[in-house]
């Protein structure tokens, strides 16, 4: 049996634990900031080993598979470590701090061709995604000549707001984007197969200065808690908001919107993509419908149910029409697709999940929209 470990315990260590278990993964330990928090979190899952050290995991021989769910700055020496150990590795994005970092990561998998090296790109695994992109694949949709889009969320709204993602040298130069602009930008590109060749990009910060809570607040959790009554001003250099342009390589134009600072979204992950013979739009906060919009007869709306889909988007649907597949399915899913594939054991085989080529990629669009930014100018990618 597959043995894994996940590190890092805050919000989406958890999620990579409960998915793994559904597909019959063992899970064998967790890995926390503190010996105290990692203690906690083993017994919270019914883990069976609380580990010590980042080295204790590397040194582990029952472990096969590491997962990667700490702060941003810490993937790449994380992932390079478990990929030099002989471990297989599933990092969260993004999958560096910069392009430098990520390329040394792609060389190094290259290198060690038959071990995994994933991204952890979930938004590709829902059913309507894979249909979507089976849609344009088949020519359905036409010639794709433009998406839009973006990813809104409100949970970084008021000046209280406070998460590590804030401070550049724990989450990088950008923070929207890299945060929840990446997603968008992968999505749209597993769907269309199309490559972004250039960009044009405005930043902003809403909110200069923060009041940084002198007792730390779980992400996502501290809203729903009493407040701190301390706090201590931080001055903010990573942006609230990000618009950006672009240019694909087949002619096509795109434009995506984020922002963690729009209330009352709070995880709106939504795509328009234009084709010359159809349309499609489609959210993650409604993930079990598709719009499908047509010039000459009426528009529709496809209901996710596996025996109206294409063979392969059938496979990531478990259950049928009228039952809802939503977040945490995405992940099962993903995590599927990489341990059937590990199974296989076929490394020769196209790889049905994001690699760390997709993670470079992304961190180099990352890299270009914050030049672009900066020089206020298209900048090619």
């Amino acid at each position: 049996m597959t043995t894994s470990v996940v590190i890092g315990t805050g919000f989406i260590g958890p999620v990579h634990v409960e998915a793994l278990r559904r597909i019959g993964v063992n899970v064998r330990g967790v890995l926390s900031l503190t010996q105290e928090k990692t203690q906690e979190a083993a017994q919270a899952m019914a883990l069976e080993v609380a580990y010590d050290s980042f080295q204790a995991v590397l040194d582990d021989p029952q472990v096969d598979v590491i997962h990667i769910t700490t702060p941003n700055k810490t993937h790449m020496e994380m992932s390079k470590g478990a990929l030099l150990a002989g471990k297989h590795v599933v990092c969260e994005k993004p999958l560096g701090m910069n392009a430098q970092e990520t390329a040394e990561l792609v060389a190094l998998s290259k290198s060690r061709p038959n071990q995994i090296a994933a991204v952890n790109y979930n938004k590709r695994f829902y059913p309507l995604v894979q249909q979507a992109h089976d849609m344009v694949a088949s020519g359905e949709l036409g010639e794709i000549r433009g998406v839009r889009g973006g990813y809104l969320q409100d949970w970084l709204m008021y000046d209280t707001d406070w998460n590590w993602r804030l401070v550049p040298e724990e989450g990088g130069t950008t923070r929207a984007i890299g945060d929840i602009g990446t997603h968008w930008m992968d999505l749209i590109g597993f769907i269309t197969g199309l490559k972004i060749t250039e960009v044009f990009a405005d930043l902003e910060t809403f909110i200069p200065v923060r009041r940084k809570p002198t007792q730390a607040v779980a992400t996502f959790v501290g809203k729903e808690t009493a407040a701190p009554t301390e706090f201590e001003p931080v001055d903010i250099q990573t942006e609230d908001w990000g618009a950006v342009l672009f240019h694909y390589e087949n002619g096509a134009r795109g434009s995506m919107v984020v922002s963690q600072v729009t209330g009352g979204r709070k995880n709106y992950c939504h795509f328009e993509i234009v084709g010359s013979k159809a349309s499609v739009a489609w959210d993650v906060e409604n993930p079990n419908e598709m719009w499908i919009g047509h010039r000459d007869q009426p528009n529709g709306i496809l209901i996710k149910d596996p025996s109206l889909m294409t063979a392969n988007a059938r496979k990531y649907n478990s259950y049928p029409g009228g039952h809802t597949e939503g977040f945490d399915d995405s992940f099962k899913q993903l995590y599927a697709a990489i341990y059937g594939y590990l199974q296989a054991g076929d490394f020769s085989q196209p790889k049905p999940f994001a690699t760390f080529e997709d993670g470079h990629d992304e961190v180099v669009l990352c890299d270009k929209i914050v030049e672009s930014h900066q020089t206020r100018s298209w900048v090619s990618v």
